[in-house]
């Protein structure tokens, strides 16, 4: 066992399941930031259409809850190592099929987002249940800030280096490389997962036992509730940022950039908050936060250009590890806390991804029901401001949690 007191300028123990942990997500995260975001804009510049992306995203969010649940029953029988390698070998796949299918790939966006949903199910499942194993409420907010720095980290590089091998090479020989470098990452990420130690889970499996579990538990439903308005606002904005940045620019570098100037933002954000946060101060973080978030959006929603957007990306960038730290952490802490948890710390997880995933699917499903029916150009700036208010909402859920 480990303390880290040098660069959080805290007394934390730390143990190597821990930081193999974050080394996998660290990796996980330089490989969806190399590549997904450049995966929207492959697709838009094959199509043109705002319902292809729709429906590529469409399908990640209803096969990533469902592939949950199969992980999630697995994982009461099997090593749960196990999963999160199976999800990661998945989602190598994904790589490999985008790779194959070239130029064609904007004719099979379900296909596409379906394994990409059932990658990112397994995985998300195992690492969600393997954070609230090894860590502790005393190490939480510093695993979360660690994790969300190695995010930050990977998202600044990634874009920023994808966007620039794009534009430098022919466009589909640029693509190609990115998403093989991906390919790599993932494969590393695997080998990290054999020197994690096996944690087999024992029991049945009883997902209506603990869903039923928030009629009982007013802390267990406010943090659900909460999870579905934060899904309704990445559901939307996950997918059409990206779209308006290269929209507005015409440029994957110019993209790349964005994503670095977010970023940057978020890894100073998350370096300095996971210093100043403690469990008091959660819910009055979040409730600035939240309301920074949707506030920001007026600085691009009535005059977008490219300055507009870094000027969003520079705010949002510091306002998400404020919320995100003692969002996540608190969550856990909540479930930690709730019923049985130690032995359905496994269906406590699948739920609370089913919630938000719940929010990503009903933000698409309206984005799409909209586009077909009004203006792309009128009805989209409406959607954002409506959904963005999310996490602002997710506060009022938040603040009536009582942990003692």
């Amino acid at each position: 066992m480990r303390h880290f007191n040098w660069l959080w300028n805290q007394n934390i123990p730390v143990n190597r399941d821990l930081v193999l942990l974050l080394t996998i997500g660290g990796l996980y995260s330089l490989a969806t930031f190399l590549s997904n975001t450049f995966v929207n804009v492959f697709l838009w510049k094959q199509s043109g259409e705002y319902i292809d992306i729709a429906l590529y995203n469409l399908f990640v969010y209803l096969l990533q809850p469902t592939a949950f649940l199969a992980a999630g029953k697995l994982a009461k029988k099997v090593d749960r190592t196990m999963i999160i390698r199976l999800g990661v070998i998945v989602l190598s796949l994904f790589y490999i099929t985008v790779l194959v299918v070239g130029d064609v790939a904007s004719q099979i966006p379900m296909l596409l987002g379906a394994i990409l949903g059932i990658g990112s199910g397994f995985y998300w499942l195992a690492f969600n249940v393997l954070t609230f194993e090894v860590t502790e409420p005393e190490t939480r907010d510093f695993f979360n800030g660690s994790l969300g720095t190695l995010q930050s980290f990977g998202n600044m590089i990634g874009p920023i280096f994808a966007g620039y091998i794009i534009t430098q090479m022919d466009n589909f020989k640029g693509y190609s490389l990115i998403f093989f470098l991906s390919f790599v990452l993932f494969v590393l990420a695997v080998v990290c997962s054999f020197f994690l130690k096996k944690r087999k889970a024992t029991g049945h499996f009883y997902f209506r036992k603990v869903l039923k579990e928030k009629k009982r538990n007013s802390n267990w439903k406010n943090i659900l509730y909460a999870h579905v308005f934060q899904g309704l606002r990445e559901g939307l904005f996950i997918f059409i940022i990206a779209i308006w940045v290269f929209v507005v620019t015409g440029s994957e570098f110019k993209l790349g950039t964005f994503n670095f100037v977010l970023a940057f933002c978020s890894f100073i954000g998350y370096f300095v908050i996971v210093r100043l946060i403690n469990k008091e101060k959660r819910a009055t973080a979040i409730f600035i936060a939240g309301i920074t978030l949707y506030v920001a959006i007026s600085i691009f929603i009535f005059y977008t250009t490219y300055t507009t957007l870094v000027i969003y990306a520079i705010v949002i960038g510091f306002a998400y590890p404020i919320f995100n730290v003692p969002f996540v952490s608190l969550t856990y802490d909540v479930i930690g806390k709730s019923k049985n948890a130690r032995e359905l710390r496994i269906e406590y997880v699948i739920i609370r991804e089913l919630f938000i995933n719940v929010g990503r699917v009903c933000a698409i499903g309206l984005f799409l029901v909209c586009v077909l029916m009004f203006d792309p150009v009128v009805v989209i700036p409406i959607l954002l401001l409506t959904l963005g208010s999310g996490n602002f909402i997710a506060y009022f859920f938040v603040r009536n949690i009582q942990l003692l």
